[in-house]
């Protein structure tokens, strides 16, 4: 059921118009002041970071995207080389399926081949209500060998899909215990709606190490979950909910005023190096992106290292073209500006 489940959201995303149809990240309202002069070498730049106790070559986090089926474990180890050859992070997909069926686990063992990368364990925090427990998400991170735990936060998909696990009730106190009994650094994620200031709040109060904004405008998992219905009723109930969500450059605001202290992943609908900067002079440390690492891992290993090559050197180019030498400087630029609405 749930490897079923996975492979037909694998060939949905790379079959189907799954994009919000109206609302946008909200990236194209802003652009840069570009410095004709900027007073340096572009050889100069320096993209480099350290993120969770782990320096990156570049700020780029491959998204969780699969697991649990054979060609999840293609597209995972694809993208694993690609993340170690670029020197970039990782996130798995959700580690449910491998936890029920350990035959499973394979499909999202990557260490073998990138013993280096910043890699994330991944889990749905709603399952803490449905008997999991703190020991659950250590096996996840045990499985992978993972640097820190992902727990996403899919409020909507759960509740348009017909076996959708609903009860969300009283899920920040079981992720406090959580960030307190691990070892490795818990990260809240959306799945593609986006977190409000008062949520990040409440994720920093309770103890996670960053947020993962996955806002809207990217991947609409209500128009994946339509395609997956099994009736008119259920098509009907998703298709509603196509342009539901807070925009990507909203959500990396909200969660760097909700959460001001704690590092912030930008993701959601970011779909070139352009976008990375944009959302890191919003305040993100990273820049995180899911579909068109997907697309490129279908293909083969060299379409995902010349789809990481290219963001990067756009990434690089902005930064030159506003005379940002490093991240630091990208993230406290003057030089984002706001169109007028």
């Amino acid at each position: 059921m749930h490897e079923q489940r996975k492979s037909e959201h694998i060939r949905i995303n790379l079959e189907k118009d799954v994009s919000f149809k109206q609302l946008t990240t909200g990236l194209e309202k802003y652009h840069f002041l570009h410095q004709a002069l900027p007073e340096m070498d572009l050889a100069q730049v320096d993209t480099s970071i350290t993120f969770l106790g782990k320096t990156l070559r570049a700020p780029l986090l491959i998204s969780s995207m699969t697991g649990g089926t054979e060609h999840a474990q293609l597209i995972n180890r694809t993208l694993a080389q690609a993340a170690e050859e670029s020197g970039i992070a990782m996130g798995v997909g959700s580690q449910r399926a491998a936890l029920e069926d350990p035959d499973l686990a394979t499909t999202f063992r990557v260490r073998p081949v990138a013993p280096n990368i910043l890699l994330l364990a991944n889990l749905g925090a709603v399952q803490l209500n449905y008997g999991y427990s703190v020991e659950h998400c250590r096996r996840a991170v045990d499985m992978i060998e993972a640097d820190g735990l992902i727990l996403h936060f899919n409020a909507l998909q759960e509740a348009v899909q017909p076996e959708g696990d609903t009860n969300f009730s009283g899920l920040l106190n079981k992720v406090e215990q959580v960030c307190r009994a691990l070892t490795v650094p818990v990260i809240a994620k959306e799945v593609g709606w986006g977190f409000s200031a008062d949520t990040a709040r409440r994720l920093a109060e309770s103890g996670v190490a960053a947020i993962d904004v996955a806002g809207a405008g990217g991947t609409s998992w209500s128009q994946v979950e339509m395609y997956r219905a099994q009736t008119d009723v259920q098509r009907k109930i998703a298709a509603t909910f196509v342009d539901w969500g807070i925009p990507t450059s909203e959500a990396i605001l909200a969660a760097k005023q909700g959460a001001p202290h704690l590092p912030v992943v930008a993701s959601g609908g970011l779909r070139n190096g352009l976008d990375v900067a944009k959302c890191l002079a919003l305040g993100a440390e990273l820049g995180g992106m899911a579909g068109p690492f997907l697309k490129a891992a279908a293909n083969s290993l060299e379409a995902v290292l010349d789809q990481i090559t290219v963001t990067h050197a756009e990434l690089k180019i902005a930064m030159f073209c506003i005379g940002a030498k490093s991240v630091a400087e990208l993230q406290h630029t003057d030089r984002l500006l706001r169109l007028n609405p």
